[in-house]
């Protein structure tokens, strides 16, 4: 290095014999508040991406498979095939339905409720870590099974065996014959045999020695005939009480003729358990051991059925509490066996999909292409974490990278000030330098001056701003900066202290301070001896 680091050195220093000048010291705290804050918002802006991986990871699966149809009956054979996919280590059947929660007066809607098997849930899912208060034992009632499939009234026992009506005849269903055997009959002629058989009961001729009175005519004029004891009502028609009696105030039927099953202990015992979010459970009013109930909010036609289905409504005991630290998961999450969920319709064993847990989350979406090769079947569909969450952590990927490029600019601001100060020292120092050319100094020497000069000012200055930086995140994580949930999804700022971060603000810094002294360097270095000594 030789003297030209002792001249960089130098000139870094006052006139007055300073430790070092006003404008050097100035260069060095820009840079170092520049690298502080873009240190700090790298650190907090990762740990709210990595909050929120973590808290979605936490109560959702690695990779899914489902399926383009309300049925999904052979999700154990699915299961026997992807279980043995290389990095898959945990696999479950899902079944999750918007609902309706009720404890008392209180209800919540939109509330998600998800089915799982208590036995493989803990493999895949990191709800057992969130529980707060409570256990997952008691989920499952002793001897549960899968609910019945509904069997649609037009059809009969063996419907789905039987042969598939030709081409012409599209509306063939499934009828009994006289003897109790299954043929084959079109619904219209069905729907026209029991009009018959109505018509035929009306037009018998009334018992013999029955009394026939006169009702209101026909049409025609005639007047229908009908038996003497259905003629109508005999007796008082009045009311007990006159037809000034009310109404009671309230439409609730006692206890003896509508009794509640969360009254009663007993009863409460016996139920199926459910595990509810901390937030849900403060809206509700509940706690452990109380009884919720959860109603479907289907109404009107079910698909595939014939008639109208009203609304499911179960009674449920809780058994425990999470918080994953996500207030759009601890509002709106519960969690049942999955045979409870899936006697609230009417596809009998039937799951939405199969959710499964990867040994690395990195390694997801290649484990999730290679699931669907496996299956090689349009009617499944597989999904990563990223892919379920695509639009949140896109969302905060570009946030990331936009905070980052404009606090990176506080860099580039400093840097001028880097400039400025050099350019001052290059003017100030123009006699010194031509005296050195004069006496045999190279212009690569002279070039080195002023690059060591700005080199030592970016490395204290990043130096100072790292430190600074590491010890604004201690201090931010030590303090736990109150967030609003219901804004952020999360309670606390979260500040992810990662070096290689560190290390990349550090390296930026100092190439932006290097580039910074490359004018005023070469200005210098090609500065000539005559012009340096014009003025003297």
């Amino acid at each position: 290095m030789g003297y030209p680091l002792s001249l960089a050195i130098r000139y870094m220093g006052a006139k007055k014999r300073a430790f070092i000048s006003v404008g050097t010291a100035f260069a060095m705290l820009g840079v170092m508040l520049g690298v502080a804050a873009l240190s700090i918002v790298m650190s907090v802006t990762g740990g709210f991406k990595d909050q929120f991986r973590e808290k979605v990871l936490g109560v959702n699966a690695h990779v899914l498979v489902l399926k383009y149809s309300v049925d999904f009956r052979e999700y154990r054979e699915v299961m026997q095939k992807v279980e043995h996919v290389k990095g898959v280590i945990g696999v479950d059947p899902f079944i999750i339905n918007p609902m309706m929660v009720t404890h008392g007066e209180r209800t919540a809607t939109g509330v998600l409720l998800k089915g799982v098997d208590p036995e493989l849930m803990p493999k895949v899912l990191d709800l057992p870590k969130h529980i707060t208060a409570g256990s997952l034992e008691g989920m499952r009632r002793p001897g549960a099974a899968p609910p019945e499939r509904r069997v649609d009234p037009f059809f009969r026992d063996g419907a789905s065996q039987a042969p598939s009506p030709g081409p012409a005849d599209t509306s063939t269903v499934l009828d009994l014959d006289a003897g109790g055997a299954p043929v084959n009959k079109p619904f219209l002629d069905m729907i026209r045999d029991e009009i018959a058989k109505d018509d035929a009961k009306l037009a018998q001729p009334p018992p013999q020695g029955a009394e026939v009175t006169p009702s209101r005519p026909l049409e025609g004029g005639e007047p229908s005939a009908a038996p003497a004891g259905s003629a109508g009502p005999t007796g008082a028609v009045e009311p007990e009480g006159g037809y000034k009696s009310q109404l009671p105030d309230s439409d609730v039927l006692p206890d003896e003729f509508d009794p509640d099953p969360c009254k009663s202990p007993e009863q409460i015992a016996r139920m199926p358990g459910v595990v509810i979010g901390k937030t849900l459970a403060k809206q509700l009013g509940v706690g452990l051991g109380d009884c919720v109930e959860v109603t479907s909010p289907t109404i009107g036609m079910a698909i595939g059925a014939s008639s109208a289905r009203p609304p499911v409504a179960k009674q449920f005991r809780v058994i425990a509490l999470f918080e994953a630290g996500f207030d759009q998961y601890d509002s709106k999450l519960v969690y049942t066996d999955l045979y409870e969920a899936q006697s609230f319709y009417d596809q009998g064993d039937s799951v939405t999909g199969i959710e499964m847990k990867v040994d690395d989350i990195d390694h997801a979406s290649a484990i999730c292409k290679e699931i669907d090769k496996l299956l090689a079947n349009s009617v499944y569909r597989t999904m990563d974490w990223m892919d379920l969450n695509h639009g949140l952590f896109t969302a905060l990927l570009i946030q990331q990278i936009g905070m980052s490029v404009v606090l990176g600019l506080i860099i580039v601001v400093a840097a001028f000030t880097v400039i400025a100060t050099l350019i001052m020292v290059v003017l100030d120092k123009k006699k010194e330098i031509a005296l050195l050319k004069a006496i045999g100094a190279r212009d690569d020497a002279i070039l080195r001056v002023f690059l060591y000069q700005g080199g030592i000012i970016g490395l204290v200055g990043t130096t100072l701003g790292l430190i600074l930086g590491y010890g604004g995140c201690k201090a931010l994580a030590a303090y736990g900066f109150p967030l609003d949930p219901k804004v952020y999804f999360i309670s606390r700022l979260p500040v992810l202290i990662r070096p290689n971060e560190f290390i990349l603000t550090g390296v930026v810094a100092l190439i932006i301070c290097l580039f910074a002294t490359l004018f005023p360097a070469l200005y210098a270095a090609r500065l000539r001896p005559a012009d340096g000594l014009r003025a003297e």
